[in-house]
C-alpha cells in the first residue's frame, strides 16, 4: 500500500480567479500570463500530477508573471487525464508509466519555439513541482536552451548521468517529504559536488512535506507559511539571477 504522497488536502481548495489566458500551441494547450510590460524573458512552469488546470499551479504562473516574466504552463499530459485526488493510489504506478516526466523533450521544444517566435523571448528559465520537478531535472540535463531551472521536490532517480547539469539548477526539498529521503538529497549533493560544472544549489526547508511550496496564501497553515514564502522567494531569486 503506497502512502498518499500529497499531505495537503487537494480536494478542499479555495476558488482562484486566474490572471492569464489559455492558448493552443501546435498540439498543446497552455496557460499563459504576461507581465504588464514587454520583456524578452520567459519562464516555463511544469505542473505536478494534478495537471495544467490545477488552481495552485496557475497561481504560481501568475506569481512569476508578476515578477516580470512571460510565464507559461503547457499541458505536458497532452490532453490525457491528470491524476485526481479521488483516484486510487494502487493505480498510481500504472498512471505514471503513461505519464513519464522524462518524456517531455518534444513538448519542451514546442514551447521554447513558441516563446522565442511568438513572444520574443531571448532568455528562458524553467520551474517545476513534484512530477514537474523531475521533468525540470531531466530537461536541465538535456536542453541547453534553458538558462536556469528550479526543481521543487522532484529528482531523476535512477541514472548515473543525472549530475551533468547544463545550466544553473536549484533543488528545493521539504525535510518531511516521504517521497524523497534525506539520504537521496545527500547523495545528490555529493554527486553534484563531483560532477556538476555549473552553479547549483540544494536547500531543505524544515518540517515541510511534499508539495508544500505551491499552496495559495489562504490555504497555508500559519506554521508553514514562512517556509512556503521563503521557498517561493528563493525560487524567484534563482530565476532572477540567471534569466
Amino acid at each position: 500500500q503506497m502512502a498518499d504522497p500529497f499531505l495537503y488536502n487537494t480536494g478542499d481548495r479555495s476558488h482562484y480567479g486566474c490572471l492569464g489566458h489559455e492558448v493552443q500551441i501546435e498540439y498543446l494547450k497552455a496557460y499563459v500570463c504576461r507581465p504588464s510590460f514587454s520583456t524578452d524573458k520567459a519562464v516555463i512552469v511544469v505542473h505536478d500530477v494534478f495537471g495544467w488546470r490545477f488552481p495552485d499551479i496557475r497561481y504560481i504562473v501568475d506569481l512569476m508573471a508578476g515578477h516580470g516574466y512571460v510565464t507559461i504552463c503547457p499541458d505536458f499530459f497532452k490532453g490525457t487525464e491528470p491524476w485526481k485526488s479521488t483516484d486510487h493510489w494502487a493505480d498510481f504506478p500504472d498512471w505514471m508509466k503513461n505519464h513519464d516526466p522524462m518524456k517531455v523533450d518534444k513538448e519542451a521544444d514546442v514551447v521554447l519555439k513558441y516563446l522565442k517566435e511568438q513572444c520574443g523571448a531571448k532568455k528562458i528559465g524553467i520551474v517545476g513541482f513534484s512530477w514537474g520537478g523531475m521533468a525540470v531535472h531531466h530537461l536541465m540535463l538535456k536542453n541547453p536552451q534553458l538558462a536556469a531551472g528550479v526543481s521543487l521536490y522532484g529528482i531523476v532517480r535512477d541514472s548515473e548521468e543525472r549530475y551533468s547539469l547544463l545550466n544553473p539548477t536549484f533543488f528545493i526539498f521539504g525535510e518531511k517529504d516521504h517521497t524523497i529521503s534525506l539520504d537521496q538529497i545527500f547523495l545528490l549533493e555529493d554527486k553534484l559536488k563531483q560532477y556538476c560544472k555549473v552553479p547549483y544549489k540544494i536547500k531543505v526547508y524544515p518540517g515541510q512535506v511534499h508539495g508544500f511550496a505551491q499552496l495559495k496564501p489562504e490555504d497555508m497553515k500559519p506554521e508553514d507559511k514562512p517556509y512556503i514564502e521563503e521557498a517561493r522567494r528563493d525560487m524567484i531569486d534563482w530565476i532572477k539571477m540567471f534569466v
